[in-house]
């Protein structure tokens, strides 16, 4: 779901490239970073499957986190929504994020055109 004037999801070539996604669902943040990053993990997901493709796809994400003292409690949620599938990650701190959020993620998934 974009929140800004920009595509949430656009393809290049054999690419997926996903704008980053916070924890947002009908206009209202989830509830702590636990339950953010599973609702941006989840409208990544949808996104993904708007292409016909899923976070099986996945090749790279990189985390925002507005506070890295959460970093331990992301990567639990993290290795809970990816399972045992590990795409290559980045987790970068940042000052503040849009709508207040504690967490994003953006991903490059790759999709051979078929």
């Amino acid at each position: 779901m974009a929140v800004g004037p920009y595509r949430a999801v656009v393809r290049a070539g054999e690419w997926l490239i996903c704008s980053g996604q916070i924890g947002i669902v009908d206009g209202e943040l989830e509830h702590g970073l636990d339950g953010q990053l599973r609702r941006a993990i989840s409208n990544l997901e949808a996104l993904l499957e708007s292409e016909g493709a899923s976070l099986a796809d996945v090749a790279k994400t990189t985390v925002f986190l507005v506070d890295m003292d959460e970093f331990e409690e992301m990567n639990a949620t993290y290795v809970s929504c990816f399972g045992e599938f590990r795409p290559a990650r980045s987790a970068v701190a940042v000052a503040a994020l849009p709508r207040g959020a504690r967490v994003e993620i953006e991903a490059w998934a790759y999709q051979p055109v078929r």
